[in-house]
């Protein structure tokens, strides 16, 4: 027998092992009142939930009574189980319950993991460009001496300013026109975008530096966010080429996803920056009861879904496996954008989305292209966490292999994905014979 097949098959046991122990600790302790136990437990999730929907969907009195709601029905739940002598019980079963889910999540993964990205030999730069933003990730370029590293390798250096705004791709464009040979950029995932669109219009390497707060795409290619400098000295020393896609809408190139409806609309708003929490209560009420922002369409691989909340567009499909649907993205060059379209009407879909079941008003998609289209002439769009107009329909695509980056040859691959938990085929994998 396969050693990884080995494995998941004592997983799978030990899964079922530890939640077989978590109901005898709630049956053989509580008795009859075990019952109770789980239906109450149950409902405050189920209450919860919808509490926290009516939180963000509705305003005023309405509003606060569900803020209530959601903080007072687990704390009453648990008192509960304490004045009944019964909270320890269900410590302990959460305890046991939740490495059972971890262990049958690996257990039902694939066996065989798929095949890393194809590596290219990396040539020498001779003409290396950077683009260097001070401010981003709190100022991790200056923290790890990032522009003296860059330039004790031979690059020329620009460091952004942002009391005067340039444009960074037209630094990029400027710098190929000179003979640049590889562009690169430690900042943000927007000024990324930018500047590979212009590294995958030449064919010149790109070099990503994750000098920024989030850096998604670095995280996706493997490099470490908390080690910049060593993520550009390896690349430097001993870097290989992997050839990734580009995501296009209209005509902006995006490395990450570019989003349509509720979170577009929010961060257009002028004080989204410097107050969000209250910027969100205010204006996604509306936008979630579509009594505000453009009614949309979607059309992609042949399913059309009509008045979507939200859309996500991303460059290459996120993982799956949590009630979002989002995390890592297990591969750049699948050549299929990774589409996700969210309809809820209601509390109760929202519990269902929360609770990870699937139900129609979430679809999942991975077509080669999709359209969103409006009842306005111009719809806000989130492009790599910027936020832009643009006039409808408008065209998202995906580009195979269009960027050249080059990235050290030693770094993580992205977790395998886990999947949803289906206990029957839990069952069948610890107990088979072969």
């Amino acid at each position: 027998m396969d050693s990884t097949v080995r494995r998941q098959r004592w997983s799978a046991r030990l899964s079922l092992a530890l939640a077989a122990a978590a109901l005898l600790v709630i049956f053989l302790t509580a008795g009859l009142r075990s019952v109770t136990l789980l239906a109450l437990g149950a409902i405050a999730l189920a209450v919860t939930a919808a509490a926290l929907w009516w939180v963000l969907s509705r305003t005023g009195v309405v509003r606060v009574l569900a803020a209530v709601l959601a903080v007072g029905v687990p704390i009453a739940v648990l008192l509960h189980y304490r004045a009944v002598g019964l909270l320890w019980v269900a410590l302990v079963a959460l305890a046991l319950w939740i490495p059972a889910v971890l262990a049958g999540r690996h257990a039902l993964s694939e066996a065989a993991a798929p095949p890393p990205p194809a590596e290219y030999p990396a040539a020498r730069a001779r003409q290396p460009f950077l683009i260097m933003n001070p401010r981003s990730g709190g100022g991790k370029v200056e923290r790890f001496g990032l522009a003296e590293r860059a330039r004790a390798f031979g690059a020329e250096v620009v460091l952004l300013d942002p009391a005067h705004p340039q444009d960074v791709a037209e630094l990029a464009e400027e710098a190929v026109g000179r003979g640049a040979d590889l562009l690169g950029v430690a900042g943000g995932d927007g000024t990324q975008a930018l500047v590979a669109e212009v590294a995958a219009r030449h064919d010149v390497p790109f070099l990503v530096i994750p000098a920024g707060t989030r850096n998604h795409f670095a995280l996706d290619l493997g490099l470490d966010r908390e080690d910049p400098a060593t993520s550009l000295e390896e690349a430097f020393t001993d870097g290989v080429e992997l050839r990734v896609d580009l995501g296009t809408v209209g005509d902006r190139v995006f490395v990450n996803n570019a989003s349509f409806g509720a979170y577009a609309e929010v961060v257009q708003s002028p004080e989204y920056r410097d107050d969000k929490v209250r910027t969100v209560l205010r204006i996604l009420p509306d936008l979630l009861t579509r009594r505000g922002g453009a009614r949309l369409t979607l059309r992609a691989g042949g399913v059309v879904v009509e008045t979507p909340q939200a859309v996500l567009v991303s460059n290459n499909p996120y993982q799956g496996g949590d009630p979002a649907g989002l995390g890592r993205r297990e591969r750049l060059d699948t050549g299929r954008l990774g589409v996700l379209a969210a309809s809820v009407d209601g509390a109760a879909q929202a519990v269902a989305m929360l609770q990870g079941r699937r139900h129609p008003g979430l679809a999942a998609l991975t077509p080669a292209e999709a359209v969103i289209d409006a009842d306005a002439s111009e719809i806000p769009v989130g492009v790599d966490g910027e936020a832009l107009v643009f006039a409808t329909p408008v065209l998202c695509r995906i580009e195979p292999g269009a960027l050249r980056v080059r990235v050290p040859r030693h770094r993580k691959s992205a977790p395998r994905p886990k999947p949803p938990l289906d206990w029957r085929r839990l069952g069948r994998l610890a107990f088979s014979a072969s």
